[in-house]
């Protein structure tokens, strides 16, 4: 959308949606219905977009080793650690993650809307998680079919959010960082 970071994409879809959202007459029951069935399509055609991928990933089976070094949690004293993998297995990891954001999403929105009787936030989580879906790298790689090189090379760096400088750092996949785990975790001479 012109350029802008997903961030402010949807931050401007949210400020839309909710003008539009107060427009709406949610206190008609076929309206409030229709809203409904909005947002159980949504997360439909998001869920069967990700088995959709990890039918992919299965079938490709790309057995490639991928190294990287996973960075320490932030805040604790733990060193980076060296992850060996395959393309495969760090795939369907990946889709298995997007797969419980996204469940863990509709039973917030389950628990807002059923117990708390929110509806506004039915119309933005309609629209909100499929761009997500649409936009993440597994979808981008497996459905529509771009390379897997650049911000879609493996491992994937973490998104950069609002609380971007909060969140633990990227993966490193270069050759020196792989190196460096590898002396370290084996007993060799721990670099200080």
């Amino acid at each position: 959308m012109f350029g802008l970071s997903p961030q402010i994409e949807n931050l401007v879809i949210i400020l839309g949606t909710m003008q539009i959202a107060k427009k709406i007459p949610f206190d008609d029951p076929n309206v409030l219905n229709m809203c409904r069935a909005l947002y159980i399509v949504s997360n439909l055609i998001i869920a069967g977009l990700y088995l959709y991928v990890q039918m992919k990933i299965n079938k490709n089976k790309d057995m490639t080793t991928l190294k990287y070094v996973e960075p320490a949690p932030m805040g604790s004293a733990e060193e980076p650690k060296l992850v060996t993998t395959t393309i495969h297995a760090y795939d369907s990891a990946q889709v298995k993650t997007s797969f419980r954001s996204q469940m863990m999403g509709v039973a917030m929105m389950a628990g807002m809307h059923l117990y708390m009787k929110y509806t506004n936030p039915l119309i933005i989580q309609s629209i909100i998680p499929l761009k997500t879906a649409l936009e993440s790298n597994l979808v981008k790689i497996h459905v529509l079919g771009h390379p897997a090189s650049g911000d879609l090379k493996r491992p994937f760096k973490a998104a950069a959010g609002l609380m971007g400088g909060l969140q633990q750092g990227t993966p490193q996949s270069d050759k020196k960082a792989v190196e460096a785990a590898e002396r370290a975790g084996r007993g060799g001479a721990k670099e200080e």
